[in-house]
């Protein structure tokens, strides 16, 4: 086989009832020219044998452990200075990668000669006959990566700073080490800043319509994006969106920002209203206030238009 052109990062921990199924979905990849890292973030689970079964079994894998947890942001940069490939992405231990995936992101970016490609993505949720389904792809999804572009830039294509997941996408490890990014260690929603600094300092984006991976809502509750009634992990998160927009503003990306304003307004603010509102924390309902009255402050000033079903809720929020 032809040596490998791009890497794909895989972070685990303790996700033993689907790591098989994340490392079965690359090997089943239309494009074979792929390596992968895996990394097993001091796991006590079956993840671990899962992932050191996979390495001896098929010299396409390169297995790294860690001992003691150091959390996904530090998985991802050890793994990230093990690439030698032209090309770099993630996906993580609980998702699926569909079979086209990496044949149409690698071959966007050969093509285009673009630093960053960009594909969309569905939630796959619990089902009644205990397993997982797929679901649609969501609006906010299809105006970041519908239709199909190429060589775009944030003026182009603002709704792209949407897309702030680290595994819809493909980029060249140029663009990382070109600009020293990397991500943040010890907290959670890291690829929310990473993101935006890759769109900021790409030299071309290009949008594949195309779904690319299957993003797992576990039935058990323990996915991070499933904690958000926890203080600690609110204040990540909204530090996280803060970071993201502090990113598109140091550029001068206006209509980036003001998108990404009304993206969070409209979708991400609502869901922490509603858990405020009966939360039992008065902390929990002061950190929503100040954020819901700080971007609602600079929609009002930037005249967003914002949708009508959320307004109501963040109206609320603004007299905590």
């Amino acid at each position: 086989m032809s040596s490998p052109i791009v890497t794909v990062i895989v972070p685990g921990r303790d996700v033993g009832a689907f790591a098989a199924e994340a490392i079965a979905s690359l090997r089943a990849q239309q494009l074979e020219r792929w390596h992968a890292i895996l990394v097993d973030d001091g796991s006590i689970d079956e993840t671990a044998q899962i992932f050191a079964d996979a390495a001896a079994s098929d010299d396409r894998f390169t297995l790294v452990r860690h001992d003691v947890a150091r959390g996904l942001g530090a998985a991802r940069n050890v793994a990230l200075d093990l690439v030698e490939t032209p090309f770099v992405g993630f996906l993580d231990a609980d998702d699926v990668m569909l079979p086209g995936a990496l044949a149409a992101l690698v071959g966007a970016l050969e093509h285009s000669g673009s630093d960053i490609a960009v594909g969309a993505y569905v939630r796959l949720r619990p089902d009644v006959d205990g397993g997982y389904s797929p679901g649609v792809v969501q609006p906010w999804v299809s105006a970041a990566t519908d239709p199909a572009r190429s060589g775009a830039t944030l003026t182009d294509h603002p709704d792209v700073s949407g897309n702030i997941v680290a595994w819809s996408k493909v980029s060249r490890i140029e663009l990382w080490r070109r600009g020293g990014i990397r991500f943040t260690e010890g907290r959670a929603y890291e690829d929310q800043v990473v993101a935006q600094l890759l769109y900021t300092k790409a030299r071309g984006i290009d949008v594949v319509p195309d779904v690319v991976v299957h993003w797992r809502e576990r039935a058990d509750g323990s996915s991070i994006t499933q904690h958000k009634a926890a203080v600690p992990v609110l204040h990540d998160y909204l530090d996280g969106l803060r970071g993201g927009l502090a990113v598109l503003d140091a550029g001068g990306h206006r209509g980036a920002a003001a998108s990404r304003v009304r993206l969070i307004l409209d979708m991400d603010t609502p869901p922490l209203v509603r858990i405020a509102r009966a939360h039992v924390d008065d902390a929990y309902r002061r950190a929503v206030g100040d954020f819901v009255r700080e971007l609602g402050a600079r929609a009002e000033r930037e005249q967003l238009v914002l949708d009508a079903t959320s307004a109501p809720l963040l109206g609320a929020a603004r007299l905590w």
